[in-house]
C-alpha cells in the first residue's frame, strides 16, 4: 500500500479501523497523519487523527473556507454514490 499525499479539503474513505467503509474530509495532512472529520461521529471541533495508510483518497476536493458540520455532512451525503468508483481500499 503506498502513502499518497492529501490536500486539505480531500474527501477521503476510511480503510482500517472502525470508521472502514466511512467518507470523511481531510482538515490537513502532516507526519504520516491526516485530521479528518464528517461532521457527524467527527465533528470538526473535534477530529480524529488518522494514519495516511489507513485511508483511501478520492479524485474530490471541496471547499474549506466556511464549512459548518451541516454543510460537510450534506456534501458527503451527495458525494455517497460514487464511492465505489472513486476509492481503492484493497491492500
Amino acid at each position: 500500500m503506498c502513502v499518497v499525499n492529501i490536500t486539505p479539503g480531500s474527501i477521503v474513505m476510511a480503510c482500517a479501523g472502525r470508521d472502514k467503509g466511512s467518507l470523511f474530509v481531510a482538515l490537513e495532512s502532516h507526519d504520516g497523519l491526516a485530521i479528518i472529520a464528517n461532521g457527524k461521529s467527527r465533528k470538526l471541533e473535534k477530529p480524529k487523527r488518522k494514519n495516511l495508510k489507513h485511508i483511501s483518497p478520492t479524485d474530490t476536493v471541496i471547499s474549506l473556507d466556511g464549512l459548518t458540520n451541516k454543510k460537510l455532512r450534506r456534501y458527503l451525503a451527495e458525494y455517497k454514490p460514487d464511492t465505489k468508483q472513486n476509492t481503492d481500499c484493497t491492500p
